[in-house]
């Protein structure tokens, strides 16, 4: 029994070495934590750390809704206007993650290899965003606490915004107030 205990206790303790790095997201709808998968996909994690390092997400806005598909963010700031981006990353949309419900994917353009800072949170399964003999969307992470705040986001109405010329826009702001790592204690650095 005390040997099963010890193997318990430290597979416990080699799960969460193996977890990869947190990210709290502070909403005006509330905070989601997630956690992103380096192993599976580290140029996109990566792309996105530094995103979140130097702060750029402060104060941005999630601009694309749709539920029971997706809400986007990352890209424009509270005045719809389109923020700065380092140079795009290359596609791992083949790296075994699929765009399930509540998964955090790359946002891109029709070039496979374009994503830069902005990113989508899965509302639904969207097996058609993993791609098959074309490139997909790569998934890097998932939400691990706050699915209440997604709730929350696909029930905010949308229409048409004529400053971004897009459809799909939430009418209320979903304000990223604060997005910032966090250690393995879940306290923000």
């Amino acid at each position: 029994m005390k040997r099963f205990i010890l193997l318990a206790a430290g597979l416990l303790m080699a799960g969460s070495a193996l977890a990869g790095p947190r990210v709290e997201l502070v909403t005006n709808l509330g905070t989601l934590e997630v956690e992103l998968n380096d192993t599976a996909a580290p140029a996109s994690v990566a792309n996105f750390l530094r995103y979140v390092d130097d702060g750029s997400y402060n104060n941005s806005i999630f601009h694309r809704l749709i539920p029971g598909f997706v809400v986007q963010g990352g890209g424009f700031n509270t005045d719809h206007e389109s923020l700065p981006t380092y140079a795009p990353v290359i596609n791992e949309s083949g790296n075994g993650l699929s765009n399930l419900t509540g998964t955090i994917a790359m946002a891109r353009t029709q070039d496979p290899d374009s994503a830069t800072r902005q990113f989508y949170i899965n509302l639904s399964d969207n097996h058609s965003l993993d791609g098959g003999r074309k490139a997909g969307y790569t998934v890097f992470g998932k939400v691990i606490n706050g699915e209440q705040v997604l709730q929350k986001m696909a029930q905010v109405p949308t229409g048409m915004n004529l400053k971004l010329r897009a459809r799909d826009v939430p009418e209320q702001d979903i304000i990223l107030q604060q997005v910032r790592r966090l250690d393995d204690a879940g306290a923000a650095h």
